[in-house]
């Protein structure tokens, strides 16, 4: 039985509660918030204790932290957690700096203790099993990826403006994503955007509306497509072209009910967002890195792939700047 420690109350640290306490090998022994309320909130929610992160942290009954706080404290609690020989499982991204979540990568690394990043996506059932047919040949060669990843509607103003934008914030889940079905990182990144949505948030400095492609070093091409709305509901698919066909991961419905009468054909819209579309992802991510600690193996998201999925937004970001494929590897050579 691992004993764990949260870091953060807020909406997707009850998503992580549930998880650690659905699993029969993990315990949620206490919850840290700046906010006590919400701590004690959730606490009660799930019989365990209250604690400041700091006796969290020094706790030694406890093995494993989940940081599900705000985002500027992730590189500094997975320093600190290692520090004080826990496992961490932190939510995505690393941090906003690129340099800062490199530093906290070679400061962990001799550390030998287990560092997973939260990308749950990765851990949704349909892309999975579309992961699995695509390794076993089931469509020949891969060719092309596409990822569409758009929201029901954008998130407040007060939270685009200290989110990093939406390749480092939204953006970043399908970074990774490609990187897990192509199974190496991309050689260059284009990247297209534009404020369509919502004029206060160019006015903050980002964008709504986004389109990257990247290219491989064998010829492969991926190509995202983001936007913060979507009217009919949350939009999550996967398209891979192969030489001998074609996999697709199509949306979750509210139901399976399909009307067709003389006026047409009607079926039910893509569930509303993550939380109804993403909840049985965030408990299999969580099974996983259990296993993971209990079988002493590597776990399935390392830190590098939140570093390396932050290095392809910064290649997004400059490429939309400066109107020009980026490689990677000048981001990388800047750090």
């Amino acid at each position: 039985m691992f004993n764990v420690g949260l870091i953060g109350a807020g909406r997707i640290a009850g998503v992580h509660a549930r998880a650690i306490q659905a699993n029969p090998d993990s315990r949620l022994l206490a919850v840290s918030d700046v906010n006590v309320g919400n701590a004690t909130a959730l606490a009660e929610a799930y019989s365990c204790r209250t604690a400041s992160t700091d006796e969290l942290l020094h706790d030694p009954d406890i093995q494993a932290v989940l940081i599900a706080s705000s985002t500027d404290t992730h590189a500094d609690l997975i320093e600190a957690a290692t520090l004080r020989g826990k496992a961490v499982l932190c939510e995505k991204p690393v941090d906003l700096s690129l340099a800062r979540a490199f530093q906290c990568m070679n400061a962990t690394e001799d550390r030998q203790k287990p560092i997973m990043v939260g990308f749950n996506r990765r851990f949704d059932p349909n892309f999975r099993y579309l992961e699995q047919e695509m390794n076993a040949g089931a469509i020949g060669a891969v060719e092309m990826v596409t990822l569409t990843s758009f929201d029901p509607a954008p998130p407040p103003i007060s939270y685009i403006k200290v989110s990093g934008g939406i390749f480092r914030d939204m953006m970043i889940h399908d970074f990774d994503m490609c990187h897990f079905l192509m199974g190496s990182l991309p050689e260059t990144i284009t990247a297209t955007a534009a404020c369509l949505v919502d004029q206060a948030i160019g006015d903050a400095g980002d964008y709504d509306t986004a389109v990257v492609t990247m290219t491989y070093t064998d010829g492969r091409i991926a190509t995202i497509k983001n936007s913060r709305r979507a009217p009919y509901g949350y939009d999550q698919r996967i398209e891979v072209l192969g030489s001998k066909g074609l996999l697709e991961a199509n949306n979750q419905f509210e139901h399976t009910v399909v009307k067709s009468t003389e006026q047409g054909v009607t079926s039910a819209k893509p569930t509303y967002f993550f939380l109804e579309r993403y909840m049985q992802s965030y408990q299999n991510e969580w099974d996983a890195f259990v296993n993971s600690l209990r079988d002493d193996d590597a776990v399935p998201v390392s830190l590098r792939d939140g570093v390396m999925a932050l290095a392809c937004s910064e290649a997004a970001l400059l490429s939309l700047q400066s109107n020009r494929p980026v490689a990677l590897q000048e981001i990388l050579n800047q750090i």
